[in-house]
């Protein structure tokens, strides 16, 4: 059996209206690609160019106008026991770290409670053990005096790595990382993708990374699908999409980038300030 998950013609579709005058937007147009275990496709693109619906209904937090979600060459469940596994093996990084943690529970809360959710069988101190492997992980340490800390007395590159920590604590296959990186200060961007990518390849994650940043989409993933205007526009490996564009508007996007003959070497400077980072 394939493991994988598919979007298969997605389709998102948004009625607007303003006063009597009602009008359609449409997001998302007939969206298809696969995400593998241990292969990394960055999803790029402007600012309202429908990445982010895209995400969402992967994540089961919008509900496709048509097409299908498939996992495992199943359908993905849409209730019950069936939606429960799904939002197991799927789970999502959002942009704004502060927004996605509760301010009023501890860090230890935000891990633990997914732990229970998805892992009924564990006992307490096997989830309090799992839930401090997991700050370790995300390299939050002490993890102990971390766990008791609420989300407000952490800086904002620390606040992502417990989204990253929850996000695995049910232990998922695919994460969905929407722009995780584009509300942190630029002097830690770099160390979050580090970890995004070290546990990319130990636990053998599927990551759809979406991004407008083509750089670090070239260093982060293997594919790279250019949105435009709800429509996936060009696709390819990293490399040939960034030093072969095909598309009008990725030589657009391009442009507004570092010089495309400059960007190899920009990615070997991420590399390496990555490896410093590590």
């Amino acid at each position: 059996m394939s493991q994988a998950l598919e979007a298969r013609n997605l389709v998102k579709d948004f009625r607007l209206r303003s006063g009597f005058s009602v009008r359609t937007l449409h997001a998302v147009k007939d969206a298809s690609f696969t995400l593998e275990p241990g292969r990394p496709v960055a999803l790029v693109g402007e600012s309202g160019s429908g990445k982010s619906t895209i995400a969402r209904m992967i994540a089961k937090l919008e509900t496709p106008t048509s097409g299908k979600i498939l996992i495992d060459g199943h359908p993905s469940g849409s209730h019950g026991r069936a939606l429960a596994q799904y939002r197991s093996d799927v789970q999502m990084v959002f942009q704004d770290p502060f927004a996605s943690l509760n301010p009023f529970h501890s860090i230890a809360h935000h891990i633990e409670r997914p732990l229970r959710i998805h892992h009924p069988e564990l006992s307490n101190e096997q989830v309090r053990a799992r839930m401090l492997e997991l700050l370790e992980r995300v390299r939050l340490t002490p993890a102990d005096k971390i766990a008791e800390r609420r989300p407000h007395e952490l800086s904002g590159g620390q606040r992502q790595r417990v989204a990253i920590a929850r996000a695995l604590a049910p232990g998922a296959r695919f994460i969905i990382a929407d722009e995780p990186v584009s509300m942190l200060d630029v002097s830690i961007r770099l160390g979050v993708l580090n970890l995004l990518a070290e546990l990319q390849r130990e636990d053998n994650l599927g990551v759809l990374y979406i991004t407008h940043d083509l750089a670090t989409a070239r260093h982060f993933s293997d594919e790279i699908l250019v949105m435009y205007k709800g429509d996936i526009v060009e696709r390819g490996g990293a490399d040939e999409v960034i030093l072969h564009p095909k598309h009008e508007y990725t030589k657009t996007l391009l442009g507004a980038a570092p010089e495309p003959e400059n960007l190899g070497r920009l990615r070997d400077e991420v590399r390496r300030e990555l490896a410093r980072e590590g």
